[in-house]
Order: structure tokens, then C-alpha cells, then sequence
């Protein structure tokens, strides 16, 4: 039996004991509510520190220096306010002959919406029939803590690596990217990274982009008993929702083959509108907010230049709005597409130890039609990144968000199994 196969059967084994402490530290963080912006959210990430400390790892927990990285021309956006962030970063030392790993993974969750819309509350981290309930569990915190408890695994079955494993706990993703770039910022570096997004335990080796926008419509207030003598902002609305959706359709001919499945590869969604301030008046003035997908290797100024393009076309067409012309405001997070490079051998790697780990189990390679912390890494860190994880991005964002269980413990013996491959047993 060689040394690193026995490395493996050791690990395998401590990943099996710790299954009820994962299932108990995957709860404690659930019950934080660590939406982004919020106190929780530097909360989470204290409590993240405090776990990998305790578990052997050296711990680097740094507040971020917001200002200095919001001023930078690369900054990736930001949708909330926050007036204080922290980073995170535990690193289990290889003896230093061997490539390192990153294993990262976002703590911060989105706002729950309707709390009626909620079955079992969202914060409670219920387990029903072998599935974690609550927000945040499926996106993502479920793939975060197998990573921790990858890590662990190794450490516990006293495996040293040769390479350095590394555990990245990033806030802010949902909203621009800032954890990520923050730990880029600090220097962080690996040879391969991934990321443990729900994937239904597939691969997905590269993501479409989203830009967030923001586009006014203004019109001519006047009394509704005489509204043929004002424009309403409402109305003029119309052909610019028609002139995107065209767009959309446009952009859709011939989409990167890995992202073929998705009904829309990179779709354009107004996600909300405000308008007017009194029933009996014409409104004057509508705010619409949206996302504009990226398609994989399509530049960020080419996409927008063809959503300035299709609201200018649709303005050009209308007496109103030709003399009165929509603004176009690019705001908040600016996700670029990523992909992993083609030279990388991370996607048969990730294959290879899952085949292990679940025993056989099938996996598909895809493209993702949202944005990710992927192209953080794999752009601006050079670092091959993936995404392969516990739980249905279906479920993400949504009143029955869950995670399989036995999809959390077979990502962390995925992960610890990656660790040995990569970074190599000494």
C-alpha cells in the first residue's frame, strides 16, 4: 500500500467521524444572519476565525480597508453599505515542496424576503429527513463548512501535505465580489482553487457575467383629470422593456456551447421599478434596476455598450423620449464572466476524487449563467478555479432553500481527497 493511499484511507475515515460535529457547526453558522452589509456578516466571520484557530490552522483575520479598495479601478462593486468588513484566511502549512490549495467560500447570505413565504424559519437550521433547512445553507454555507471540516479531516488523521492548504472565508460575494478581492488584495495565492458553490455536486469550470444597472425614465407630471397633457413616465417605460427583451433575444443566437442547457446562457432581468408618488398624478419619473447578463468571454464594455445601444435605439424611436433621453447608470456589482483556463487539469482532478468519494457517482461539466467569485480568481489572481458543491442553485435565494446532507459530507472527502492530490503528501 503506497503512503498516499494509506494518507487517503485515513482521511476518508476522519471525514466519517466527524460527521455529526460537521452537521452541528454547519448549524451554528446557518443560525448567524449573516446578511451582506449587516454586523452578522463581520459576526460570521469572527466566528469563522475563532473555528479555524481551533482547529490548528493559522489564522489570518484582518479588518479590510474599505476606502483604499473601493478607490481602486478594479474594485468589483458593491450594493450595500458597509462601514467596517473583515477577511479571513486559515492556512495549513505543507512542508513547502508541493503545490497549494485554496478552498474558498462565501459567508454572507441575501435578506429573506416574505417571512410568511417560510415553512421552517429561516434562521434555525431545522434538519428534516436527512436535509438542512434555513438561508444561507445551500448558498453557501454548506459548501464552506465542508471545506473547514476537509481541512480538519487532514489535520486530525495526522496527514502533512507537502504544499500548503488554505481555507478562504470571503464576505460580500452576493453583492460584487469585495471578500474575494480583499483576500487577493492581501496577497493570497494558490496553484488551483475551488470553490464549493452548489453545484448538485457537478462541475462548473466557468460563469457567464451579470452587471447591475439602472436606467431613468422621466415623463411630465400633471393632475391624472388631465393627464393627455403630461407623459407618463410609465408608459414611456414600455418600449425600453421591449427594446432590452429584443436585446436579450438578439444575444441569444449562439451562446458557448458549456452553457447551451440554460434555457437563457446570460439572461437581461429588470428586477424592480419605482414610479410615481400620488394615484391622481401623471408620474414623471421611473426607476428601473436590473441585471445584464455576460456572455463567457464577452468584454464587460462591450455588454454594456450593447444595452446603451438598444435604450438609445429605442429613445431615437420615440418623440419623447428623443428629446428627453434614458439614463443609463452602471452601479453596484460588476461581474465580469471567468472561466478556467484550458491548459488546467483541475476538472479531471475534481472528477477523479469524486469518483472516490461518492462512490461512483455521476457528475456533468458545465457552464453557470450567474456570476461568481470565479472570476476574481482565475482573472485577476491567475488562479484555475472551479466550482463543484453541495445543493440545487435552484433552491438558493428562495423560501425552501436546503442542502442534502450526504451531498455536504461527500463534498468534504471530495475536498480532503483534492487536497492530498494537489498538494501532495510528504
Amino acid at each position: 500500500m503506497s503512503h498516499h493511499t494509506d494518507a487517503a484511507e485515513r482521511v476518508l475515515q476522519q471525514v466519517e467521524a466527524l460527521r455529526e460535529p460537521l452537521v452541528a457547526e454547519l448549524a451554528a453558522v446557518v443560525r448567524i444572519p449573516s446578511e451582506g452589509g449587516c454586523a452578522d456578516e463581520n459576526e460570521a466571520q469572527a466566528h469563522m476565525a475563532g473555528l479555524l484557530g481551533g482547529y490548528g490552522l493559522e489564522v489570518d483575520h484582518w479588518q479590510v480597508d474599505l476606502a483604499a479598495l473601493t478607490a481602486r479601478d478594479d474594485f468589483p462593486g458593491m450594493e450595500v453599505e458597509r462601514s467596517e468588513a473583515w477577511g479571513v484566511v486559515g492556512r495549513l502549512p505543507g512542508s513547502g515542496d508541493g503545490a497549494n490549495l485554496m478552498l474558498n467560500g462565501h459567508i454572507d447570505v441575501v435578506p429573506t424576503g416574505d417571512p410568511d413565504a417560510w415553512e421552517i424559519p429561516p434562521y434555525d437550521a431545522v434538519v428534516r429527513e436527512g436535509r438542512m433547512y434555513g438561508r444561507g445553507t445551500c448558498d453557501m454555507k454548506a459548501g464552506l463548512m465542508a471545506s473547514v471540516f476537509a481541512v480538519r479531516a487532514i489535520r486530525e488523521a495526522g496527514v502533512r501535505l507537502r504544499g500548503d492548504l488554505l481555507l478562504a472565508s470571503v464576505l460580500g460575494e452576493e453583492d460584487g465580489g469585495l471578500g474575494t478581492y480583499a483576500t487577493l488584495q492581501r496577497g493570497w495565492r494558490a496553484d488551483a482553487c475551488v470553490i464549493a458553490e452548489p453545484t448538485d455536486m457537478d462541475i462548473i469550470p466557468a460563469n457567464s457575467g451579470a452587471l447591475t444597472f439602472r436606467l431613468r425614465v422621466r415623463g411630465k407630471a400633471t393632475h391624472a383629470a388631465r393627464r393627455t397633457e403630461g407623459v407618463s413616465a410609465i408608459e414611456k417605460f414600455w418600449p425600453v422593456w421591449h427594446a432590452i427583451a429584443d436585446l436579450e433575444a438578439r444575444r441569444h443566437v449562439a451562446v458557448d456551447p458549456r452553457a447551451a442547457r440554460w434555457p437563457l446562457a446570460h439572461p437581461i432581468s429588470i428586477g424592480s421599478v419605482r414610479c410615481g408618488d400620488w394615484a391622481s398624478s401623471v408620474p414623471d419619473l421611473l426607476v428601473a434596476e436590473g441585471r445584464m447578463g455576460v456572455a463567457i468571454g464577452e468584454d464587460v464594455a462591450d455588454a454594456r455598450a450593447a444595452l446603451e445601444e438598444a435604450v438609445a435605439d429605442a429613445c431615437a424611436a420615440d418623440t419623447w423620449l428623443r428629446a428627453h433621453p434614458v439614463e443609463v447608470e452602471w452601479w453596484g456589482g460588476q461581474f465580469a464572466s471567468g472561466s478556467l483556463p484550458e491548459s488546467s487539469d483541475l476538472v479531471q482532478r475534481v472528477q477523479a476524487v469524486h469518483h472516490t468519494a461518492s462512490g461512483g457517482a455521476p457528475l456533468d461539466v458545465y457552464a453557470a449563467p450567474y456570476g461568481s467569485d470565479l472570476r476574481l480568481l482565475t482573472g485577476l489572481g491567475g488562479i484555475p478555479t472551479l466550482q463543484y458543491g453541495p445543493g440545487d442553485a435552484m433552491l438558493a435565494h428562495g423560501p425552501q432553500e436546503s442542502v442534502p446532507l450526504e451531498e455536504v459530507f461527500t463534498t468534504a472527502r471530495t475536498l480532503a481527497l483534492l487536497a492530498l492530490d494537489i498538494c501532495g503528501v510528504s
